[in-house]
Formats: C-alpha cells, structure tokens, sequence
C-alpha cells in the first residue's frame, strides 16, 4: 500500500484532555492486513498527515499504540485551521490519513537499557506512544522514568493515566507546573518548576540510559545541558523536532536543519547528529 496516497478513515471516539486539546480515536475505513503498509501500523515517534475537506492538511505525532483493527489514536490541540475543523467535527464524520512517515524512536536499541522520558507540554503525545510500546513489553527494558512539565495542574494530559503510572511500583513520575494550582488526585505534587528542575536527585547511571526528549524545541536548549553534565553521552539523547514539518515527504524544505530534513532524516534525532548544527535547536 502506498503511504503517500491518503486513506479515508471516521472519528470513532473524542476524549476531551483540556479546554483546547483532545484525543481523537479514528477508525480506518479499510481495516488493513497483516504485515501491510498502513497509517496504523507505525513506530513510536513517527507522524501521519492528516486531511479535513475544506481545511487542509496536517502532520500529526501518533499518540497510541499501533493497532491491527486500522485504529488510530493522536491527541491535537487546537491551534490552527486544520486543527479547529477536527475539533469542530462529530462522531462519525470522515477524514483522510496518509503514513506513517520519518524515523521513530529506535526501540530496537532500547532493550535492557534505562529509560528516562521528559516531556514538555504538548510534548506528552509522542511520549505517550513510547511510553505505551515500553510498557507493553516492560520486562525487555530497565529503570523507567518519566518528567513531565507543564504550564499548570489543569493543562497536564491524559490525567488518570498518569494517575495510574503513579501507582506503578516499575516507573517513577515526576512532575512540575509553571504556575501553582490544585494538583489532580492520585499524582505526586506537582512542583512548581522548569522541567530540568526534576533532574534533581535523580540517579541515573549515564552509560545505560536512553533518555527520550519531546516538547517545544527552544526548550531542548535548557534540557540537553544537564544531562550531558550528568555523563548521558550525545548518541543516547533521542529528542523530537515533529513541529518543524510541513510537507511531510521531503519535497519542501521547510524542515531543513542543516542539510538534514526533519521529516524524512527524523523526526527523532540522536544529539549527536545536531550537536554541530547551528540553529539546530
């Protein structure tokens, strides 16, 4: 199946996170086959384009886990046209997928390592695949942390499911607010911090941890630093620039970094392919 060519698919659920943000549940009108080129089956740290009629087209992180039913999960905040008409639609309307496209996280790489996840904001969708595909096999993977910064208690996503990885004896959460406020029942305070702010105390043993970064990418210049004091070498600092991307297949240039293109060469990066790059970050 070619993944350029855009498969039509339905709203099937709508989970409202925030007073902006949701996460859509959709169904592709083709269920796809075993082992066949689908937007449904993908690596974590991937993107899909998504199309409303008389709006446009989007590139969107995937949110869930890969599915066999062509169900596809992506948590989108409402920031511009495309957006604005999906958070407009109903239950059933239909749209159109083509994907999935870049390179993810490389799981692959990830067995019997440590795993330290930071999310900023809107970041937590992409983290959010990962952490689901890690948690799906936990036993292939060692300490599991997740840091998670956002602007208040009311603006942190998926809530109850961060409710349940609190009560997890295999993870360890952290999180932290830009602004005080009631934090949600069932989650460690939230401390009123910048994400780096949560490295506190850690302990991280730098030769066996992968730490994977999402989040606004003026951000990753204040979140790199204090890991690599701590030792975590460039090549094991896996970081997401999913917001650079227009086109999606390398055709307009819009996402060069250098004379890499984000959305063909990435989304996700190892450091140390952007260490030398300026204006990478």
């Amino acid at each position: 199946m070619n993944t350029s060519l855009p498969q039509a698919a339905r709203i099937g659920a709508i989970r409202h996170l925030t007073d902006n943000t949701a996460l859509f549940t959709l169904q592709l009108d083709e269920r796809p086959a075993e082992h066949q080129s689908s937007p449904a089956h993908f690596q974590p740290g991937q993107f899909l384009q998504l199309s409303v009629a008389g709006a446009g087209e989007a590139p969107i992180s995937y949110c869930g886990f890969p599915s066999s039913d062509g169900s596809i999960e992506l948590c989108i905040r409402k920031a511009g046209r495309v957006t604005a008409a999906l958070h407009a639609a109903a239950l059933g309307d239909q749209v159109a997928v083509r994907g999935p496209f870049g390179h993810g996280f490389p799981l692959s790489h990830y067995a019997g390592q440590d795993l330290l996840l930071m999310a900023g904001g809107l970041g937590m969708a992409p983290l959010r695949s990962l952490l689901l595909a890690l948690l799906h096999q936990r036993e292939r993977y060692g300490r599991l942390t997740l840091l998670y910064g956002a602007k208040a208690p009311e603006a942190l996503l998926f809530r109850h499911e961060l409710a349940d990885l609190a009560s997890r004896k295999d993870l360890q959460l952290r999180l932290a607010v830009d602004r005080a406020g009631e934090c949600p029942p069932g989650l460690p305070d939230c401390r009123v911090a910048l994400l780096p702010a949560l490295l506190e105390g850690l302990t991280v043993d730098p030769q066996r941890t992968v730490v994977a970064l999402c989040g606004p990418p003026a951000a990753y210049r204040f979140l790199v630093p204090p890991l690599l004091e701590r030792g975590i070498p460039p090549q094991q600092i896996h970081l997401s620039l999913e917001r650079r991307m227009h086109c999606g297949m390398g055709h307009c240039g819009h996402c060069a970094v250098g004379t890499l293109l984000c959305c063909t060469d990435g989304p996700v990066f190892a450091y140390s392919a952007l260490q030398t790059i300026e204006g990478a970050l």
